[in-house]
């Protein structure tokens, strides 16, 4: 009996201590190999530069190969015929992982099979911000050494894809500039722009993503701003550190729901990844003009293909020879996954009026409402406005419009307009013309108006 005991005894230990050094040593069955994750740094010590390059495959995309040295690349999962994506992170306040890496890295693998490095210096990144920026050259020349590594072993530069996020996007310009442009792709995601100030540009596309972000050719999310914002080319991310730059900044200025943080960016790019929804941006000379209807397609200067958030070849520009930068916007809706389709709006009144007219346009579907406004100028006849709404137009059920009156104590404002309400989906191009209520419209003043919107699917 006591013999028997004592068996089951150290069975069920052999078991737990099985169970455990599984766990604590990360061991991935599969891969063979084990499993390294993030440092850890304190705010003491967490100054100090020490990098570690973790790769993520599709065969374990949850479990970080550790890659120290050139044997080391040689002897892991790395696959040199497939394109590498090149993930760096940012300022580290508090010493602690991203929280959005495993997300991004799943988001990545899921769409497409590559090689993912996921570039961690927490140490050094952590503490006092002046100190992660001192340590960003440094930084730089370990990540151009170890892509040097990748091309030894016959990787080709246009197939990396560096993807920095706040200031990791100005260490991944400073790695293409070492590489003197050639590597592929840089996306960058970073700090919020004033939304009549920078937009994104393009040495290929770099849109403006409205309502929350913008994005460029240089893969780089929300690019850090402090120190950096009169920083040389040489200094910080620029259209010429690779052969395809683009950016996704968030952009809050204007909306007062909205919260500016990078977050938001890199949010908006994993869900561009993971959702079939188009995010297309189209190219346009302000904010303002975007928002007023006067930049529907992208003819001029991208022959009609729009860019798209994503790992669409050039952000999905059918073009040879790019342009050096253009500033492309867009609108998203205001949470994941951030999906929004855009139409432009009009309302053309029967009879030009003597003072200004303003009307608010809802459109519904099944779920979703969303709004926007019409002014129409005194002594002019139309009004256009472009309107986000979250399904396409040709899910949208009915459209409602208000008339907003304005009444003053000397003098009253009509009681009613009358008029023909338009609407139609971007891209709206010279061959595509704008679908019409077939009636006049009679709005009373302050009444929500509700009509079917009889709108087909292509």
């Amino acid at each position: 009996m006591v013999e028997d005991l004592k068996r089951k005894l150290l069975f069920v230990l052999a078991v737990l201590l099985l169970l455990s050094s599984a766990q604590a040593g990360g061991t991935d069955r599969l891969a063979g190999h084990h499993c390294t994750d993030f440092q850890t740094a304190n705010l003491l010590l967490g100054s100090k530069l020490k990098v570690q390059f973790l790769l993520f495959t599709s065969s374990s995309p949850s479990c970080g190969e550790l890659i120290l040295a050139n044997d080391s690349i040689k002897n892991s999962s790395f696959n040199s015929s497939l394109e590498t994506k090149i993930i760096i992170h940012g300022f580290r306040a508090l010493g602690t992982k991203p929280s959005w890496v495993d997300g991004l890295v799943h988001a990545i693998l899921h769409t497409t099979q590559v090689n993912v490095i996921a570039v961690d210096w927490v140490y050094g990144s952590t503490g006092a911000y002046p100190s992660a920026v001192e340590n960003v050259t440094q930084l730089a020349l370990s990540i151009s050494q170890f892509i040097s590594k990748l091309l030894a072993l016959g990787v080709s530069g246009t197939s990396i894809h560096i993807i920095g996020v706040s200031l990791g996007a100005h260490v991944g310009g400073l790695v293409g500039h070492f590489h003197g442009g050639q590597l592929g792709r840089i996306t960058d995601i970073s700090l919020c722009r004033k939304a009549n100030g920078s937009g994104t540009g393009m040495n290929s596309p770099f849109p403006k993503l409205l309502k929350s972000n913008c994005f460029n050719t240089c893969r780089g999310l929300d690019p850090a701003g402090p120190k950096y914002t009169r920083a040389s080319p040489e200094e910080r991310l620029d259209p010429g550190d690779a052969l395809f730059v683009e950016a996704i900044h968030t952009d809050a200025d204007s909306y007062k729901y909205l919260i500016c943080d990078h977050m938001r960016a890199v949010h908006l790019y994993v869900s561009a990844l993971k959702h079939s929804c188009p995010m297309m941006a189209f190219p346009c000379a302000s904010h303002q003009e975007f928002l007023n209807g006067h930049c529907l397609d992208c003819v001029d200067p991208f022959l009609f293909s729009c860019p798209r958030i994503g790992l669409l070849k050039q952000a999905g520009v059918n073009m040879r020879k790019l342009p050096k930068e253009v500033e492309v916007y867009l609108m998203t809706s205001p949470s994941a996954p951030f999906c929004a389709h855009h139409s432009l709006v009009e309302f053309h009144l029967q009879k030009k009026r003597n003072r200004v007219t303003s009307i608010e346009i809802a459109f519904f579907s099944n779920s979703t409402k969303d709004t926007v406004k019409i002014t129409i100028p005194k002594h002019q006849e139309m009004g256009k406005r472009l309107l986000a709404h979250r399904v396409p137009l040709c899910q949208i059920n009915s459209v409602t419009l208000k008339y907003l009156s304005k009444n003053h104590f000397w003098k009253k404002d009509e009681s009613f307009i009358v008029g023909k309400f338009c609407a139609a989906p971007l891209p709206l191009d010279s061959n595509r013309t704008m679908s019409c209520l077939p009636w006049n419209l009679t709005l009373p003043t302050n009444m929500d108006i509700s009509y079917e919107l009889p709108i087909a699917c292509a």
